[in-house]
């Protein structure tokens, strides 16, 4: 089984998500060499567990508040010498054998730099889904399962973030891009472009889990709401996104958060990505491009 597989968990606010991460690792197959997971603060870990401990390669990383930033840290912390590097959500819940998974199709797959996984489930764009349905979907999915003996293989521009697979070697030297604050929107589509390089990457059907999407931890609505906006074209420069994708999501999401502002949903801050969204519109129209604006708002 090669030289193993990291697991990378960046985590803000969560520490019951985080926490069930032990059970997740107890029922892998495949046990990763080392488990790292970065925080912001003592407030964002279970109990029993402090910063800076390390045990049996498992460390636990104090770093900057920012998805991007704390990602680095992990990456940079990796000690081991693994052929594999996996990001998760602290919400994300795998079946068993996804560890174990993920290695035999990038074993199967000698082409294929990175890799996301087949959703039994994504709570993001509705309220949620809670634990017991999480752990539902995935013990019937994993009964009777059987590894595909040719895996798919659909490319897709960038990887999910919350169950990004990469190839060690070839996220070497690579980091996510700081520029992108907090919950850093499409960063993990920002670093994918980059790593791949023209090479294969997209969404299999070798591994798979649930996203619960909780909502806990993701900031406010005039911050996602100006991301929106601003991270798309921002990436659009850099030359990580193409122009039609970065101009669809943009008006989509305008569409959306004010067609709905009338009657929002109860999970989403509408009113506040509208306002999000406008603050943003008037940077643009006046040749301001920068993420970090958010952090203004």
């Amino acid at each position: 089984m090669a030289r193993g597989i990291v697991v990378v968990i960046a985590s803000v606010n969560r520490p019951r998500e985080l926490g069930r991460w032990v059970e997740h690792i107890a029922r892998q197959t495949l046990k990763p060499c080392e488990m790292i997971w970065a925080v912001t603060s003592q407030a964002d870990l279970p109990e029993g567990y402090e910063l800076g401990s390390v045990t049996q390669g498992f460390s636990i990383l104090e770093c900057p508040v920012g998805l991007t930033r704390q990602r680095n840290r992990g990456l940079a912390h990796i000690s081991s010498d693994p052929e594999y590097v996996v990001f998760f959500d602290d919400d994300y819940v795998p079946t068993a054998s996804c560890l174990a998974d993920i290695v035999r199709a990038f074993e199967i797959m000698p082409e294929v730099v990175g890799l996301t996984g087949t959703m039994l489930g994504d709570g993001i764009c509705t309220r949620g889904i809670e634990y017991e349905e999480a752990r539902a979907l995935v013990e019937r999915y994993e009964q009777g399962r059987v590894f595909p003996q040719k895996p798919s293989l659909e490319p897709w521009e960038g990887l999910y973030g919350c169950n990004m697979a990469y190839r060690a070697g070839v996220i070497e030297g690579e980091e996510f891009d700081e520029n992108l604050p907090l919950y850093a929107w499409q960063e993990d589509v920002d670093f994918a472009v980059r790593v791949a390089r023209g090479r294969p990457m997209g969404r299999t059907d070798a591994f798979a889990g649930v996203h619960q999407g909780i909502k806990g931890g993701r900031g406010s609505g005039r911050r996602l709401g100006y991301s929106q906006i601003v991270n798309p074209l921002y990436l659009l420069r850099k030359g990580s996104m193409k122009w039609r994708k970065a101009l669809v999501m943009a008006s989509r999401n305008v569409i959306a958060n004010h067609v709905r502002s009338a009657r929002p949903e109860p999970w989403i801050d509408r009113r506040g990505r509208v306002v999000g969204n406008w603050v943003a519109l008037w940077d643009v129209a006046r040749g301001r491009v920068d993420p970090m604006r958010a952090l203004e708002l």
